[in-house]
C-alpha cells in the first residue's frame, strides 16, 4: 500500500517536474533573460544620449524618462510572469484577477490626482516642453524653473518664493526662454513728432547698444522696427523688437529703455504721459469768468 502510494507520487511528481515544473523553469529563465536584455537596452540607449545631449539638464531629462520606461517594463515583466507562473502552480487567477481589478478601481479612485500627475510630468519631459533654467508662465504663476519632476515642477518667482506646481494642474505652458527670446518696444510719441525721423532715431540707439560690448554678445540681430502700430488717446505707438539670448531680453530691455529716454530728452522729443487739459468755457456774452489762484508761499494769494 504504501509503495504503491509512493510509487504514485513519485509518477506525479515526475510527471509534474516534466510538464509545469519545466515551464515555470523556462518562465523564470526567460524573466531573467528580459530583465537583462532590458538593462542592455537601457545602457545603450544612455551611451548614445550621452554622446549627443550638451548639458546637465539635458543628461537628466534623459535619465528620468530611461528610469520611467525601465521600472514599467520591469512591473511589465514581473506582472506577467507571475501569473503565468501561479497559472502553473494551479491557483485560480480568476478571483485574484478580479480582486486585482477591484483594489486598482479602488486605488485610481482615491489616486486619480496623482496618476494624472505623473502621465502629465512623463509628457513634459518627453516633448521637452520645459527645462531647467527656463523662464515660464504655468498654472497663473510666472518664475525660473528650477526642478523638473516626474510628478510636479518647482518655481521660483521674482521675489524669491518657490511655488510647486503638479503637472496636472498645467493646461497651458508659456515659455519666454527657448531658443531665443525678443523684447517688444510700444514707445509713444506725440502727435506732432516726425514717426520717420523718430524710427530713424530708434534704429541708431539700437546699433549703439549693439556695439557695446557689455551688451554686444547678448543680441542676436539688430532692432526689428515693425512701424506705427496704432493712435493712442495721446500718443503714436511705434513697435519694435530686439531679437537676444534666452534670460538676457529683459537686461537688453531695461538698457534700451533708459537711452531713449536720454535720447528723447536731448533731441527734444516728446513722450506723452497721461493728463488732462482744462478748457474754461465763455458764457454768451463773451465775458470769461475769473479764475482763482490760491499761492503756496506765504504770501496772500494772487488774484486774477
Amino acid at each position: 500500500m504504501i509503495e504503491t502510494y509512493f510509487s504514485r507520487f513519485v509518477d506525479r511528481s515526475f510527471e509534474w517536474i516534466s510538464s509545469s515544473g519545466l515551464r515555470i523553469i523556462l518562465i523564470m529563465v526567460g524573466m531573467l533573460f528580459l530583465f537583462s536584455l532590458l538593462h542592455r537596452v537601457v545602457e545603450r540607449f544612455r551611451r548614445l544620449y550621452e554622446s549627443r545631449l550638451f548639458g546637465p539638464t539635458d543628461l537628466k531629462r534623459a535619465d528620468t524618462l530611461t528610469q520611467v520606461i525601465r521600472d514599467l517594463a520591469r512591473v511589465v515583466i514581473l506582472g506577467v510572469g507571475g501569473m503565468m507562473v501561479l497559472s502553473e502552480v494551479g491557483v485560480d487567477l480568476k478571483p485574484l484577477l478580479a480582486a486585482a481589478g477591484l483594489g486598482g478601481l479602488a486605488i485610481g479612485f482615491g489616486a486619480q490626482s496623482l496618476v494624472k500627475d505623473v502621465i502629465s510630468g512623463f509628457f513634459i519631459l518627453l516633448e521637452d516642453s520645459i527645462r531647467v533654467g527656463d523662464v515660464v508662465e504655468i498654472a497663473g504663476v510666472s518664475g525660473l524653473v528650477e526642478e523638473v519632476k516626474l510628478r510636479t515642477i518647482v518655481l521660483r518667482d521674482e521675489s524669491g518664493s518657490i511655488h510647486v506646481i503638479p503637472n496636472g494642474n498645467i493646461n497651458t505652458v508659456k515659455n519666454m526662454t527657448q531658443l531665443y527670446s525678443y523684447y517688444v518696444f510700444n514707445i509713444g510719441v506725440a502727435y506732432r513728432e516726425n514717426v520717420d525721423e523718430v524710427m530713424a532715431l530708434l534704429k541708431d540707439i539700437a546699433e549703439e547698444l549693439r556695439q557695446d560690448a557689455e551688451f554686444a554678445d547678448d543680441i542676436l540681430e539688430p532692432l526689428e522696427m515693425l512701424g506705427v502700430d496704432r493712435f493712442a488717446d495721446s500718443a503714436v505707438i511705434i513697435k519694435c523688437r530686439i531679437k537676444a539670448k534666452p534670460i538676457r531680453q529683459w537686461r537688453i530691455g531695461r538698457e534700451m529703455n533708459r537711452r531713449i529716454k536720454n535720447t528723447f530728452d536731448v533731441k527734444g522729443i516728446e513722450m506723452p504721459f497721461p493728463h488732462q487739459t482744462i478748457c474754461w468755457g465763455s458764457p454768451k456774452d463773451g465775458t470769461p469768468s475769473p479764475l482763482y489762484v490760491a499761492s503756496v508761499s506765504s504770501d496772500p494769494p494772487a488774484v486774477r
